[in-house]
C-alpha cells in the first residue's frame, strides 16, 4: 500500500520555488548540472533530475520520507501562491 498526503504549502517549499527560477536556466543548463540535493530547506531536499526533466524533493514527515515532484509550471504557481 502508498500512504498519500498533502504536502504543505509553506515558506521553505516558496522559497525553494523562487530560487529555482531566480536561476533562470533552461531545461538543458538544468540537465546539465543536474543534482538530487541543489535545495535544502526545512523538510524538503531535492533538485533537477533530467531522467524525470521536473525537480524531485523528499519530503520528510516525522519518521517517513515522501518523495514528490515539480514541473517548472507548478514552480510557477507555487510561487505564485498567497500563504
Amino acid at each position: 500500500m502508498i500512504d498519500k498526503i498533502l504536502i504543505p504549502l509553506d515558506e521553505d517549499l516558496k522559497e525553494i520555488c523562487r530560487e529555482v527560477l531566480e536561476k533562470s536556466y533552461s531545461g538543458d543548463e538544468w540537465k546539465n548540472i543536474e543534482s538530487d540535493d541543489m535545495f535544502q530547506k526545512g523538510v524538503f531536499v531535492g533538485g533537477f533530475d533530467a531522467t524525470e526533466n521536473a525537480f524531485t524533493f523528499s519530503y520528510f514527515h516525522g519518521i517517513r520520507e515522501y518523495w514528490f515532484q515539480l514541473t517548472f509550471a507548478e514552480l510557477m504557481s507555487i510561487q505564485n501562491e498567497t500563504l
